[in-house]
């Protein structure tokens, strides 16, 4: 079978693109094979993807395509019988079909379908060769990958891309495809290593010798073999140093690994007086800024070293010019952070808020000091509707707590007027909790401003307090509402001021918080963050902002819990979820809700909940049609209206399934929950056997559509099970 090869070689791209272009190239190239018929039918020679790239190409390479597309036979249905022929004789529309479908009249055929008798022709399509479809079909795929970033670089032409296409190899086996993109026409020469290899170009003979021909010209085109060869040379050059390791940074791991084609490592040094500086400014320098790892001893406290990842191969005598080089950059950049900090601490934190009305955070939305006093009578607001009440944390009295986060919200930003933060951006709330400390804040206080930016990410760790969670939760949540109220939500890829990061936060806090995820529910935080906005009249957003952060819960099941999708879908659904989230007062947390959605998940191919499932979207169906028929019914049914022995026994089962659900949830039993809702299922079978619901009778009629209707939303209150029927 042929081997297809694509390389599209380009000038630098930003590192943090490479993965996600690399990974949805290959997608588009299976996909259009697939579309194309070019894949085949047995398990024995399916088609095999693998994608590579560097910082100066992508690749694609395909195994096991068919040489050609299998001819096949088409019906095409033509005009009404009645048109195409007139007293036994074709007409000009029938003689138009068959001349446009490349047949003869003679051979038209009448079919019969749900609009009428119409005629149609059976046409012979010819196979197209595998090197025909992808000579037509790569350019479109090439144009279509998304980039965050794009340019033009060719005046009058439409392409746009990362960065200008400076080469392209395509072969099938061992032909030239005449592939042509943004004026490149493709052939079978690639480009080594920049440095290593020069401008001397590498010829590509087969695909299956991509790899290997790159190798010698300096250039490792799989990132997993990099990866593993950056990680490989870290621990060899650590060695160097006994008892010292550096420091994982998966993330920076794979920044280097985009960064290079043919890396390697050097140990580099620094001198001992900077690590008076604290952890997080001396990393953020080294890592940010010069890419380098950290070192750390085996207490974890770091060493005056560093390890920068080279896209080089060089002596001793070239790695001593490097390492030399690399020291000198570090030692200025180190004491830049050192004048920060000294200049810094001139203005204590509580005398930078005010500098803060100069600070914009949105134009429309005004300064940070007016994001600082939103942030803090949210945060209050919080705290007041802690259910239970909050009384002791760590033990903390609900005075002190609440003046703690009240100091936090109101110092959490005034770091922005800082020098180290202007310098170092990305130490927002990090150098604030720092200063905090210096100037020897309560330490529950630095803390609090230290993390309320977290979680930043879905890899990052959640505050370690719960005063910076409730800072955090009012920071995020406040900005989502005000972004909302002022038309600036999220809209497809595009998200300018990260809210969907926020949601996420939002969301990992009130799962993930074992202090907060039984003691606050969504709605809290959100009625929280719309008082005083226009957000508290306007019902449409309140549902809108409400629907987002529910969508941003049900990314997090998928995403962080490994939940199948539908599932999530089902818990989001959830009256849980919803305004309704309350059992005899008690309040049922987001810690509760992701625990059921992970025990539902665990048990969703089992018989017992596919056959509920299919029973309760049978009754969804029934309840919706009845609605779209404009038909009132009561939310209780009336049991001196319940005549049949079926639907009297669903009425009873309800009941006791209902007490049930919720004492197991409220139990954190939900093994048990999930077992009395699947209890319904032989008894919705009889009542589906015996009772007819839509009777001519309207008092019987509505009253078997409430008891549904109770039915229904007893089980939906932990879960919406319709979503499941399909699993």
């Amino acid at each position: 079978m042929p081997v297809f090869l694509l390389e599209i070689g380009l000038e630098e791209i930003p590192a943090g693109m490479i993965s996600a272009a690399q990974s949805e190239l290959a997608q588009r190239i299976e996909k259009l094979l697939t579309r194309e018929r070019l894949t085949p039918d047995t398990q024995t020679d399916a088609l095999r993807v693998t994608s590579y790239s560097t910082p100066r190409r992508l690749a694609v390479l395909a195994e096991g395509l068919l040489q050609g597309q299998p001819d096949m036979e088409e019906e095409i249905v033509g005009p009404a019988t009645k048109v195409a022929f007139k007293d036994g004789a074709p007409t000009q529309a029938a003689i138009a079909f068959a001349k446009k479908s490349g047949v003869e009249v003679s051979t038209l055929k009448t079919i019969q379908n749900a609009k009428g008798e119409y005629v149609s022709a059976t046409v012979h399509r010819r196979g197209r060769t595998a090197a025909e479809v992808l000579k037509d079909g790569l350019a479109a795929e090439i144009a279509g990958i998304y980039w965050p970033k794009s340019m033009y670089w060719r005046a009058g032409k439409p392409e746009r891309c990362v960065r200008p296409v400076r080469w392209m190899v395509a072969l099938l086996d061992e032909e030239v495809l005449p592939l042509e993109f943004a004026g490149v026409t493709a052939g079978r020469a690639s480009c080594g290593h920049r440095v290593l290899h020069g401008d001397a170009p590498v010829m590509v003979k087969t695909p299956l010798e991509y790899a290997k021909a790159l190798a010698a010209a300096y250039v490792e085109v799989d990132p997993e073999a990099r990866r593993q060869r950056i990680r490989k040379a870290l621990d060899k050059a650590t060695r160097q140093i006994a008892g010292a390791r550096w420091r994982e940074d998966e993330a920076l791991v794979e920044i280097v690994t985009n960064l290079t084609e043919w890396p390697s490592v050097i140990l580099g040094s620094f001198e001992q007086e900077y690590l008076t500086l604290p952890d997080e400014i001396l990393v953020t320098v080294m890592r940010g800024y010069q890419k380098y790892f950290a070192l750390e001893d085996s207490e974890k406290k770091l060493l005056p070293n560093f390890l920068a990842v080279l896209n080089l191969e060089v002596d001793d005598a070239g790695a001593a010019v490097i390492r030399h080089g690399n020291e000198r950059v570090l030692r200025a950049r180190f004491n830049d952070a050192r004048f920060f900090w000294d200049v810094d601490q001139k203005i204590p934190l509580i005398d930078r808020v005010e500098m803060l009305k100069s600070v914009t955070f949105q134009k429309d939305l005004g300064s940070y000091w007016d994001k600082t006093e939103r942030n803090r009578a949210v945060a209050r607001r919080i705290i007041d509707r802690f259910d239970p009440p909050l009384f002791l944390f760590e033990p903390v009295k609900l005075e002190t707590f609440t003046a703690i986060v009240d100091k936090a919200a109101l110092l959490a930003k005034a770091d922005l007027t800082t020098e180290m933060v202007k310098e170092f951006t990305e130490l927002q709330g990090v150098v604030g909790g720092l200063y905090a400390r210096a100037q020897r804040l309560p330490d529950g206080v630095a803390r609090a401003i230290h993390d309320h930016y977290k979680p930043a990410s879905q890899e990052d760790t959640i505050p370690s307090l719960p005063a910076g969670s409730v800072v955090a939760l009012a920071d995020k949540v406040s900005t989502i509402v005000d972004m909302f109220a002022i038309g600036l939500q999220p809209t497809g890829s595009k998200d300018p001021f990260a809210l969907r990061r926020a949601g996420n936060g939002v969301v990992r806090i009130l799962v993930e918080d074992d202090k907060l995820n039984d003691r606050l529910h969504l709605a809290h935080v959100c009625f929280a963050a719309m008082q005083n906005t226009k957000a508290i009249d306007d019902a449409v957003l309140r549902e809108s902002i409400y629907d987002f952060l529910l969508d941003r819960f049900e990314f997090y099941l998928r995403e962080s819990g490994n939940v199948n999708p539908q599932v999530a879908r089902a818990i989001r659904k959830a009256g849980t979820t919803g305004s309704d989230y309350e059992v005899d007062g008690l309040l049922i947390g987001y810690g509760k809700i992701a625990g059921f959605a992970k025990a539902l998940d665990a048990q969703v191919g089992s018989p017992n909940v596919l056959a509920v499932a299919e029973l309760l979207k049978r009754t969804a169906n029934i309840l919706r049609q009845a609605k779209e028929k404009k038909i009132i019914f009561a939310y209780w049914e009336s049991e001196g209206l319940l005549r049949e022995t079926a639907e009297k026994e669903l009425s009873r089962k309800v009941t006791e399934v209902n007490q049930a659900i919720q004492q197991s949830y409220r139990e954190g039993n939900y093994e048990a929950a999930i077992a009395a809702i699947a209890s319904l299922q032989p008894l919705l079978n009889a009542f589906f056997d015996s009772v007819m619901v839509m009777v001519d009778d309207p008092q019987l009629r509505d009253n078997r559509l409430a008891l549904l209707s109770r039915t229904e939303s007893v089980v939906r209150w932990a879960a919406d099970f319709s979503e499941l029927a399909s699993i």
